[in-house]
């Protein structure tokens, strides 16, 4: 089979459209980088990553042949053109090499090379390979296939030059492992551990994209024990290196170890995995230890916080940050249900998770690691009675519509008292009242009557 036909077939009849454009103006054109990785390994393909010999200016002119949807040229001065054709984009960058200046990430780019110059700039082998439209020949001048092959992630030339061009390279490598379950060779490792601390002028929304894009990854337990081996972790969220000198008792492994196997325990949904990796961050700060007993107290509120202040220090947006911190301050919940639960406790607990409900419930699932059976049973157990518990309370009422009968203004109304903090109080506990299921949420009369009465007995401030 023709090495293009394993695109999807829309891509793969554009990808030859173009590169017989690109011939027609004798000029070259060849798919490179991820894109001929993931060919290779048989994964479906999102990007269609072009490098040619053409100038951006004979791109433009060659694609207008082409008749895209759109072109955009916002990449033009590092020699990139983009298109869409449909709902597929593309994007067609003349070779070229980088150069960079000590401390600067902004690189010196020179036009004019030729294709192998141009993968000789790019990160790893597996993404230095380039097929040729014009002649279908693969282009592999520094083993990728062979890396592949073995499962390997080895960086092109000299590894520590690759990451002092780029030191956001250090966590791609990472990344890549976690993505594809291969190992790095051994003196790409050791010029990461090297080179870990350069991850220093590296911003701080980039490191967040690739932390994201390595917890939802098929091993991520694996490329996350890689960033604390490597130093990586030291340098841009040392809570998590804390956690590695942090004992949770004679029987257990430390907290790194556990939060690994939580986050295996996960599906890898991002807002999830983002609050198993934190969830127990609090812990080393907790840390007691009493008659031979190790505990850690209000540890979740200490980690609800931490995790904020680390996603706010990576510039998470205020999404991440609210979800994450919030079902790291409740993971502990799910996990003290009893049967003995009132309605009341089961709908606050409803109320407080929000839409992250059910993943409060897979966090705490996952969060019993013990290596006894019948302990993880009882665990899974006491959540499953708690999620049924939930889908019975849901049927009979929608949880966000439930509100006191009785809004600021009736109060101040029915008491003749202006606004306070006393408003808040007799809300709280009309509410309670409907949650416990003793007052109805429509029932205005029995509402004033209980108000009255709470407030006649001094316990609104």
């Amino acid at each position: 089979m023709d090495t293009v036909d394993k695109l999807a077939p829309y891509d793969a009849a554009l990808a030859r459209r173009l590169g017989a454009l690109y011939r027609q103006h004798g000029r070259t054109l060849s798919l490179v980088g991820g894109s001929v990785r993931d060919l290779i390994l048989g994964q479906a393909t999102h990007d269609l990553d072009f490098t040619t010999d053409a100038t951006p200016e004979q791109t433009k002119l060659i694609l207008a042949e082409a008749d895209p949807t759109a072109t955009y040229s916002i990449g033009e001065k590092f020699g990139t053109i983009g298109a869409t054709f449909d709902d597929v984009v593309v994007e067609i960058t003349t070779f070229r090499t980088e150069r960079y200046q000590p401390g600067s990430r902004k690189p010196e780019v020179s036009y004019g090379t030729s294709l192998e110059e141009d993968l000789a700039r790019r990160d790893f082998t597996i993404n230095a390979m380039a097929l040729d439209l014009t002649t279908n020949v693969l282009i592999d001048p520094f083993g990728g296939q062979r890396d592949l092959s073995a499962r390997l992630i080895r960086a092109v030339g000299k590894p520590t030059e690759r990451f002092a061009e780029d030191p956001l390279r250090l966590l791609r490598a990472v990344r890549f492992v976690a993505q594809l379950g291969f190992d790095l060779v051994p003196d790409t490792r050791a010029a990461i551990r090297e080179s870990a601390d350069l991850l220093r002028q590296v911003s701080r929304e980039r490191i967040l994209e690739e932390m994201s894009r390595l917890l939802v990854a098929s091993h991520a337990a694996r490329g996350l024990r890689l960033l604390s081996d490597l130093g990586l972790f030291a340098v841009f969220m040392p809570e998590i290196d804390e956690l590695r000198s942090t004992t949770q008792g004679k029987r257990s492994k430390d907290v790194f170890e556990h939060t690994l196997r939580v986050i295996e325990r996960t599906p890898p949904d991002l807002v999830l995995r983002w609050a198993a990796l934190l969830h127990d961050v609090g812990k080393p700060r907790t840390f007691i230890e009493t008659g031979g007993e190790i505990h850690f107290p209000g540890h979740e509120l200490v980690g609800e916080r931490l995790s904020a202040e680390i996603l706010t220090r990576l510039r998470a947006d205020a999404d991440l940050i609210a979800r994450t911190s919030r079902l790291a301050g409740m993971h502990m919940r799910a996990n003290q249900y009893e049967s003995e639960w009132t309605d009341g406790a089961v709908r606050r607990l409803m109320r407080d998770a929000g839409p992250d409900l059910e993943r409060l419930l897979l966090l705490s699932t996952a969060d019993v690691t013990s290596y006894r059976a019948a302990k993880i049973e009882a665990a899974t157990n006491r959540v499953r009675r708690l999620r049924e518990r939930i889908q019975h309370l849901e049927e009979q009422t929608r949880i966000e519509e439930i509100r006191s009968p009785l809004d600021g203004n009736d109060l101040m109304t029915i008491f003749g008292r202006g606004p306070g903090p006393w408003i808040k109080a007799v809300k709280e506990y009309l509410l309670d009242q409907v949650m416990e299921g003793k007052l109805a949420p429509d029932d205005r009369v029995a509402a004033e009557a209980m108000a009255r009465r709470f407030v006649d007995d001094g316990l609104a401030a």
